[in-house]
């Protein structure tokens, strides 16, 4: 059994050296325990830095893409190396590395695909009341739009098998903690998080500039993501409200007109009529989407077996590795 712990960075050659020291270098259930280091693009020599720190792998990427492109990265590099179970962990030391064991327990007893570590983020001192006010609501937003109790869905100190990690597709430049949980429950990916502990910060967070901005970008993810995979969900729920508003307005109208009022309240028949009629339409559009979303389904499920087969002929890093990997 091979477990790969990644780490996505980007301008982290302060931390990286805390975060690296206190990874572990076996477990007991693997024969490898290897890191793989991704550099989003960083201009203050992060990779240089985990070259000289011997991780096992490093894969510059040219230019700086994002958190989420990173994390996908490392997900497709740790399976080409052979990864049994690859564990995503920050560059900035925010999790204690001793709690991996604890994060790929419920995998080695086979209770689940996917765990994601809890930091407790409801009665966390590290986060403004705030912010743990819009962590939990987030939490629950996602747990309703997955279908997965989530307590805690901007962890990003997870654990996945290597078919789940065969399964992921990550399509927000934003991050990938949101989507990828919406996308875990609508492929019945087995989930559950395990309590982790948190280190003291060391910088401030990179992906919540400002609290309008957190909302913002985490709002359009989550609201794409479920569109994505509950289209006819979503497009029913908005036909429904206008289609009940047009029924209200035309119960108005109706009141109206049976005591003699109806000809100064005409508006209201009108606008119930265009309501209604843009209800329907939006219902078929969502019939529509849920069609296209068999096939996006469909194309999921080839893309998986793509992988298997490609990875199936990639027996060791020795005998093929990545382009752009810098490994020492």
């Amino acid at each position: 059994m091979k477990l790969i712990i990644q780490i996505p960075c980007y301008n982290e050659a302060a931390t990286l050296p805390d975060t690296i020291a206190a990874l572990p270098r076996q477990l007991v259930g693997f024969d490898e325990v290897e890191i793989l280091v991704v550099d989003d693009g960083s201009s203050d020599g992060t990779a240089d830095i985990a070259r000289e720190l011997a991780v096992d792998h490093v894969i510059s990427l040219p230019g700086h893409v994002g958190l989420a492109t990173a994390f996908i990265t490392g997900i497709d590099t740790g399976l080409k190396y052979g990864a049994d179970i690859i564990v995503n962990t920050d560059a900035d030391n925010q999790y204690q590395a001793e709690d991996i064991k604890h994060l790929i327990a419920p995998i080695l007893a086979g209770e689940a695909e996917m765990v994601v570590g809890d930091r407790g983020v409801a009665e966390s001192n590290e986060f403004s009341p705030l912010k743990r006010r819009l962590q939990v609501l987030g939490s629950w937003l996602i747990g309703h739009a997955s279908g997965i109790e989530t307590p805690d869905a901007a962890s990003g100190f997870r654990a996945y098998t290597r078919n789940a990690a065969m399964r992921i597709i990550v399509l927000s430049k934003y991050s990938y903690t949101l989507e990828t949980l919406i996308q875990a429950g609508a492929n019945n990916i087995a989930v559950k998080y395990v309590p982790v502990r948190t280190n003291p910060q060391t910088r401030p967070s990179r992906l919540m500039k400002s609290i309008p901005h957190y909302l913002v970008n985490s709002g359009t993810t989550i609201l794409r993501a479920y569109t994505m995979y509950r289209p006819l969900r979503v497009f029913t729920v908005v036909g429904l409200v206008l289609i009940i508003g047009a029924l209200i307005l035309g119960i108005r109208f109706l009141y109206f007109f049976l005591i003699g009022q109806g000809s100064g309240n005409i508006q209201s028949l009108i606008l119930a009529a265009i309501l209604s009629i843009i209800g329907f339409q939006v219902f078929l559009i969502g019939l529509l989407a849920d069609l296209v979303g068999f096939n996006r389904a469909i194309l999921e499920d080839i893309l998986f077996r793509v992988r298997r087969i490609e990875l199936d002929g990639f027996s060791t890093p020795q005998e093929k590795s990545p382009p752009t990997d810098e490994s020492d």
